[in-house]
């Protein structure tokens, strides 16, 4: 089934894991996906390892409304989601999607971000070492695999979990 014409959003700010977020990105893209990249302001943001990607969006000038055009929600690891999940926008955008039963995939610290939003509990759920007692905090069930499918979430640990992650979260977008 082809996935061209649907939209991708990821947020991500400074220090994002290079490999998390450009793998399934350029995959994304490779698909025929319109991808938006979100940070805490426009402009380029820089990877833990160097590598630079554009926001094309603010977090702050992202409207609800406009949410309605995305069909997933992508959040990368590595330090970027320590940085952005106190920023009420960010959590607003990640409420926004669960409360629509629209795909969101978090890859190791990006359930960081759904953990401060408040959507872990009652959750099966994966992401990196040092962030899976913080899901354990709040109320989610951990499980140390590849990838953990839950509903319309899709979690995974690190970069080696990428081509596991990439397929389910191509699947949520019906491929």
């Amino acid at each position: 089934m082809a996935v061209s014409g649907k939209k991708v959003l990821i947020i991500t700010a400074d220090d994002f894991e290079d490999t998390e977020l450009l793998a399934p990105m350029y995959r994304l893209k490779e698909e025929g996906l319109q991808v938006d990249v979100a940070a805490p302001s426009k402009g380029k943001v820089k990877g833990k390892h160097g590598y630079e990607v554009e926001a094309n969006l603010g977090v702050k000038d992202i409207s609800m409304d406009g949410l309605d055009g995305y069909d997933l929600l992508f959040l990368p690891g590595g330090k970027a989601p320590s940085k952005l999940r106190d920023i009420k926008e960010v959590q607003e955008i990640a409420k926004a999607f669960d409360s629509k039963h629209k795909p969101i995939a978090a890859i190791c610290h990006g359930p960081q971000i759904l953990i401060s939003a408040g959507l872990m509990q009652g959750k099966t759920a994966t992401a990196y070492s040092e962030v899976q007692p913080e899901l354990k905090k709040a109320g989610a069930t951990v499980k140390d695999q590849e990838v953990v499918v839950e509903g319309n979430y899709v979690f995974s640990r690190n970069p080696n979990d990428i081509p596991a992650f990439n397929r389910e979260m191509m699947k949520k977008l019906g491929r």
